[in-house]
Formats: structure tokens, C-alpha cells, sequence
């Protein structure tokens, strides 16, 4: 079966956000818009999850197990993966707005850099946000979203995975203050709109 998405031309790029839990990314998402032009063909996307909207920092939509695969079985998503016992999809909206040509940012997953790079082909640029470990213990403490038999498995896991060995991969470095990575993202936003990178 053909991806829909290869059928015709992408214009837009898809900044696709992946690291570790607790790197940063949903804050980069939240300060990045104030840092943009208002004019700037730039959407960043929500993301579909299955856990309840006041947990966390993301600003995410809420779906419960069974309304998520009544919708995934309808094919309302473009992409999904399972981490952490939360089901995750993006909207197949993303779609429309690449190939209208909006640049679009998405939180990601690792795990699923492969079925999104088949998704998405040339218009997915992997954008790893880089933390040093030491402080990436120290984010995860404060944030106090699980016990720490939960954080350590985390953890290991951000580890186990690693930085994606990707051609397109750019980076973002998160280990100062969020300004200054916010950025980061923003030069590389606009110059994906100046036809750079």
C-alpha cells in the first residue's frame, strides 16, 4: 500500500523533536512561538496521548485507551507509538499543513524515527536535544512526575537508545539556559523558511 503522504509534493518541513525524557522539548515547544515572527509559516503540533491533561508540561490532547484505537483504526493518525504505558499519535492534519507548505514541530519519539522517516521521507529533519546526563537526573528529581524506580527506568532507557544515526539529524544543545536553546530552534526554523539546512 502506497503512504498517502508520497503521493504528492511536501513543501514544509517536519522538525521532528526527539531526546530523552526530561531534555526539554515540551518547554522549547512552549517558548518557542514568542521568539518567531508572527508572519512565520510555523505549527507546532499537539500531540494525541493517552494520560490525563493536567499531568505533565505538555500541552497535549487527551484521549482515553479506547477512543485512541477507535481513531487509530479510522486512521486519524499519521503516526503512533506506545512508551511508558501512554499511547502517542500524531494527526494526520500534519500532513495537510507540510504540503500546504507550513513548517510543522512535533514532539517525537525516537523509537519511531524509522516509521517516520518512511512516513515523512525528505521533508522529517530529526532535531535531537542534547542534555548531559548528570543534568538530566537533575530534571527529572524536579519535576517529580514518578517515583524513582520509574526515573531510573527512564533512564536506562534514554540510554539504550541513544542519539539517532540519521543524515538530516541537527542538534539542539539544552544544557544552559532555555533561552538559549529556544534559540537554537529558532534559527533553525527560519532557515528552513530561507531555504537553508
Amino acid at each position: 500500500m502506497v503512504d498517502p503522504i508520497r503521493r504528492h509534493r511536501t513543501n514544509g518541513k517536519l522538525l521532528y523533536l526527539i531526546g530523552p525524557s526530561g531534555a526539554g522539548k515540551d518547554s522549547l515547544l512552549q517558548a518557542l512561538p514568542q521568539q518567531l515572527p508572527a508572519t512565520a509559516p510555523v505549527i507546532i503540533a499537539q500531540r494525541f496521548v493517552t494520560r490525563d491533561p493536567g499531568k505533565g508540561s505538555e500541552n497535549h490532547i487527551s484521549l482515553n485507551h479506547e477512543m485512541f484505537r477507535h481513531w487509530d483504526a479510522q486512521g486519524c493518525f499519521a503516526l503512533t507509538w506506545a512508551s511508558h504505558g501512554c499511547l502517542y499519535g500524531i494527526g494526520t492534519d500534519v500532513d495537510d499543513w507540510l504540503t500546504s507548505g507550513w513548517h510543522v514541530l512535533v514532539n517525537g519519539s525516537r523509537a519511531a524515527l524509522d516509521r517516520a522517516e518512511r512516513h515523512w521521507g525528505e521533508a522529517l529533519i530529526p532535531v535531537t536535544v542534547r542534555v548531559d546526563p548528570s543534568l538530566l537526573e537533575q530534571r527529572l528529581q524536579a519535576r517529580g512526575r514518578e517515583d524513582a524506580a520509574a526515573m531510573r527506568h527512564r533512564l536506562e532507557r534514554g540510554k539504550a537508545l541513544g542519539e539517532p544515526n540519521h543524515p538530516r539529524t541537527v542538534v539542539v544543545d539544552n544544557n544552559g539556559a532555555i533561552e538559549e536553546a529556544t534559540a537554537q530552534l529558532r534559527q533553525l526554523v527560519l532557515g528552513q523558511e530561507a531555504g537553508c539546512g
